[in-house]
């Protein structure tokens, strides 16, 4: 795993887009983030953000921010850092939060602080991030991880995926863990701001419309999902 950080004018230049873009995410949705903070206070357990240690770049941990949606013991609780569809873990107020992918915005202050990319693959905790296969691993740690990414796109049912299973240990470490891996793979090695545009837009549409396919219209070279997983991509 390196240490190093690349130093092409692409990945400056992205730099240059995440600082830009979550500075004025910040400003833009200040209105909203106040009531949300207010909201997460008077209800719940109180808490308002939630900190966890996550792999990021050169495969050094930094903490991520989110708001809090789930019990405070969650980790240690149920699927511990899986979560499922319909999770009884999830508050109230955290279904809608995450549903509407609101819970994310803290990590804005990662992305300003430079632990994150708007783009990038999904940050996982160690033991999800073990549940890559080496080479995956090997490629994922040599850039930043994203708010948004090729991964977090394909994968954004994963929690319906995961909620039909019967093994839901064997789907995630032997099923979508690898095929993750693959996607997160192409992305590093295709990494350009091209694709960082593109992903941001494509995004937005998917939080739109879920079951958007547009993902595999705009890049048909992707590696093809698992039969398994076919009909949830």
């Amino acid at each position: 795993m390196t240490n190093s950080e690349p130093s092409d004018s692409s990945f400056d230049a992205q730099r240059f887009f995440d600082i830009l873009f979550a500075g004025l995410a910040l400003l833009a949705l200040s209105p909203l983030l106040i009531p949300i903070t207010i909201a997460l206070r008077l209800t719940g357990e109180g808490e308002v953000l939630f900190r966890q240690q996550r792999i990021g770049f050169g495969g050094k941990p930094f903490e991520l921010l989110k708001f809090a949606t789930m019990l405070k013991d969650s980790p240690n609780l149920g699927t511990g850092t899986v979560t499922l569809k319909n999770d009884p873990r999830v508050l109230p107020l955290g279904r809608f939060l995450r549903a509407s992918k609101l819970n994310e915005l803290p990590q804005l202050l990662n992305i300003l602080r430079g632990d994150m990319s708007v783009i990038g693959p999904r940050p996982q905790t160690q033991r999800c991030f073990d549940a890559f296969p080496e080479q995956s691993q090997q490629a994922i740690v040599q850039v930043r991880p994203g708010l948004s990414g090729i991964g977090s796109v394909a994968f954004r049912g994963e929690d319906q995926m995961l909620d039909s299973a019967v093994d839901t240990a064997f789907l995630y470490d032997r099923i979508i863990m690898p095929y993750k891996g693959k996607l997160e793979e192409w992305y590093v090695a295709r990494r350009s701001l091209k694709t960082y545009f593109f992903l941001i837009a494509i995004t937005v549409l998917a939080v739109a419309w879920r079951r958007s396919r547009i993902l595999w219209r705009v890049f048909p070279d992707l590696p093809a999902p698992p039969q398994r997983l076919e009909n949830h991509m």
